[in-house]
């Protein structure tokens, strides 16, 4: 939903009276001298969109500025935060999203870093939707022939995961005043305790699996990520032992707990179904949050 009208919640003649001054420029600050009487009225309200977070604000603690709230308000994007978005220092500190979708927030006090993935992920394709459309055409590679491919992903209205129904109906799944899961994996019978992931985790996945590249060191990513969220084992917080468990995990408890998670945490469903034209192949594919995805060809 969006909102383009005059935010001062009065009627429309409440100000017929009035006498007339020259408008304010534009974004500039409080105290601005007026612009000229004949200078053109550039003084619209910026529109703004209402984006409803996966999370509903339930897992946020209470001294956050999101406990409890299911809705953000952020601005459209302009041609500042394209700017944002070419910007070569940030591109190459792999911050340019979070400084672009921070700029949009109405309300200064909700941070990128402390957002939940799910919820900002929700926030990013908003974002996408209100500066360049719904379609988002890109080109992608099929897994079967390996012809790239053209394909348009629709970001109009993505799903949103029943986390809560998924939390009820899934076997030994317990949910902590915490707000962390606790699981029982089917192989090993070891219970694992796992948290929800923020902003802040996925810049520094993000950062060590660049490290890793540049090294040309293995690619980790699984481990990584279970690294991130896994916060005991066996009610036991000790790093040796979590480390014991990620290094020796049996390739079934692994995906055990990789489907687990995604079904409980929540997020919007970044899935969307793909048929090759080229072989025919059929497969779901994700809408790649990159840089790529606010530049539409």
């Amino acid at each position: 939903m969006s909102r383009n009208q005059n935010r001062t919640g009065l009627p429309e003649d409440a100000f017929e009276h009035q006498q007339e001054s020259p408008a304010p420029i534009m974004g500039s600050p409080p105290g601005t001298p007026h612009a000229p009487a004949n200078a053109p009225a550039f003084n619209w309200a910026t529109p703004t969109e209402f984006v409803k977070l996966p999370s509903a604000g339930m897992f946020y603690p209470e001294d956050h500025a999101l406990h409890h709230v299911d809705i953000v308000e952020i601005r459209y994007m302009t041609a500042k935060e394209e700017d944002i978005l070419t910007s070569r220092s940030l591109l190459k500190e792999g911050l340019a999203l979070d400084r672009m979708l921070q700029n949009l927030f109405i309300d200064p006090a909700i941070r990128v870093a402390d957002l939940l993935v799910g919820d900002k992920n929700a926030l990013l394709v908003a974002a996408r939707r209100t500066g360049y459309g719904a379609s988002y055409d890109t080109k992608v590679e099929c897994p079967s022939c390996n012809v790239t491919d053209e394909f348009s992903f629709d970001l109009e209205d993505p799903p949103v995961n029943n986390f809560r129904e998924n939390i009820e109906n899934a076997e030994g799944v317990t949910l902590t005043e915490n707000k962390t899961f606790v699981m029982t994996l089917p192989m090993t019978g070891v219970t694992v305790e796992c948290r929800l992931l923020f902003g802040s985790d996925e810049v520094a996945l993000a950062k060590q699996a660049e490290r890793k590249s540049k090294r040309k060191q293995d690619d980790t990513t699984t481990t990584d990520v279970f690294r991130a969220y896994i916060v005991s084992v066996n009610d036991d917080p000790s790093p040796i032992l979590k480390e014991t468990l990620i290094q020796n995990m049996p390739a079934r408890d692994a995906r055990y707990l990789r489907k687990m998670y995604v079904s409980l945490v929540p997020n919007i469903d970044m899935t969307q179904s793909y048929a090759c034209g080229n072989c025919g192949h059929e497969a779901d594919m994700e809408v790649p949050l990159s840089v790529d995805f606010f530049w539409p060809e």
